[in-house]
């Protein structure tokens, strides 16, 4: 028997709790954005910050974007490829390299 995917375990955790009639997108995105207001909480104070919070905090945030992702019928792996795609064509490395202002300013 192969191993269960990330994908899978949130699957079988929603179906087991009947969860998924209230993941609408607008749903999960408002969830997203809930859930990086908590990631940003754990910085509010200062550049210190608990990792075991960080990392519980940051996994409430990629699960409901893997949720938004799988119900949008989207691969979470391909659309960051695809975005990075366009980034690199943005950010050319003899322009942007070692700067962070915006493509528009390089």
């Amino acid at each position: 028997m192969g191993e269960i995917s990330v994908r899978d375990e949130l699957a079988a955790f929603v179906a087991e709790r009947d969860w998924a009639q209230f993941h609408s997108p607008e749903n999960l995105a408002k969830s997203i954005a809930v859930e990086a207001g908590e990631l940003l909480e754990c910085f509010q104070w200062g550049a210190e910050a608990s990792t075991e919070r960080v990392r519980e905090e940051l996994a409430d945030v990629l699960t409901y974007c893997m949720l938004l992702a799988d119900r949008m019928g989207v691969d979470p792996n391909q659309i960051v490829l695809d975005k990075l795609a366009l980034t690199r064509e943005k950010y050319p490395v003899d322009k942007s390299r070692g700067r962070s202002e915006k493509y528009d300013v390089l």
